[in-house]
């Protein structure tokens, strides 16, 4: 792993406002620090720079790995992960009605969300309890 200064570490979190870029977990919610993701894998050259890093959970790091692209479950096109750094969050994916389960809205954000196993059983479980403390979802 690249070396990540105190100072770029700040800045991403500033970027990243305690939230994985991904599933929008809240770093306070989950009690576990969000890790440097390298958008452009290091393994695919990506540089360790900030215009290429963003935050994640564990999760979401470890199930995207080295990977830039994912196939979308619904059109079977493939695409590109979804990219925090320069994409909004609410064009690609919504809240369904209890705020428990990430919605993608477009082959970008269903394929993201299927990749990412982001509506794991145990993190909807986890969500319906910040849920009904009003930790959650994010604004």
């Amino acid at each position: 792993m690249a070396y990540i200064s105190k100072d770029l570490r700040n800045q991403l979190d500033e970027d990243a406002g305690g939230l994985c870029g991904y599933c929008q977990t809240n770093q306070q919610n989950s009690g576990f620090r969000l890790q440097v993701e390298h958008l452009i894998p290091t393994a695919k050259g990506g540089l360790t720079v900030r215009e290429n890093l963003w935050l994640a959970c564990s999760s979401c790091n470890l199930r995207k790995s080295d990977r830039e692209m994912v196939l979308d479950p619904e059109s079977g096109v493939l695409v590109e992960f979804f990219n925090p750094r320069l994409q909004q969050w609410k064009d690609h994916f919504e809240w369904d009605d209890s705020g428990t389960v990430v919605v993608g809205l477009t082959e970008v954000g269903r394929a993201t969300v299927k990749a990412l196993e982001m509506n794991d059983t145990l993190l909807v479980e986890a969500r319906k309890l910040w849920v009904r403390f009003g930790g959650h979802p994010p604004s």
